[in-house]
C-alpha cells in the first residue's frame, strides 16, 4: 500500500473544495482520479455555483485524471451487479477498481464503500 496517495473519487474532490476539516490531512496526498469524476464534479459546480468555479476547479485538478482499460471495465461491471442492492454508481465502482489495481486507498464518504476493504472512509 502506498502512503500519502490516493484515488479521491467525486466525495473527496468536493469535499476538498468545500473545506471539510475532515479531508484536510488529505490535501497535500498525491490525487489521483478519473474523468469520469471530474465530469461530476465539474457538473454540479457548474449548475451549482457557476462556470467561473467549475472551470477553476477543472484547471486544478485534471491533471490528476489517470485512464482506464477493459479489465477495470470488466471488473467494475462485476462490482456494479455484486452490490446492486447498494445502488453503487458506474463511476465509484471504475475508481474502486482502479485504486485496487494501483494499491492505493479510495478516499470517500459514500456511505455504500464505508466496509469496504481498501477504503479510507472520510465524512
Amino acid at each position: 500500500m502506498t502512503d500519502n496517495i490516493y484515488f479521491f473519487d467525486s466525495y473527496a474532490l468536493i469535499e476538498i473544495i468545500l473545506g471539510n476539516p475532515n479531508y484536510k490531512p488529505y490535501i497535500l496526498s498525491y490525487i489521483v482520479t478519473t474523468k469520469l469524476n471530474i465530469f461530476e464534479v465539474y457538473n454540479g459546480l457548474l449548475r451549482d455555483v457557476g462556470k467561473e468555479e467549475a472551470e477553476k476547479f477543472l484547471e486544478k485538478y485534471y491533471q490528476f485524471v489517470i485512464d482506464f482499460n477493459k479489465e477495470v471495465i470488466k471488473k467494475a461491471a462485476q462490482l456494479r451487479i455484486n452490490y446492486k442492492k447498494r445502488d453503487i454508481s458506474m463511476t465509484d465502482c471504475i475508481g474502486y477498481v482502479l485504486a485496487k489495481i494501483l494499491g492505493i486507498k479510495f478516499l470517500t464518504g459514500d456511505k455504500e464503500f464505508k466496509y469496504f476493504d481498501n477504503v479510507e472512509f472520510i465524512k
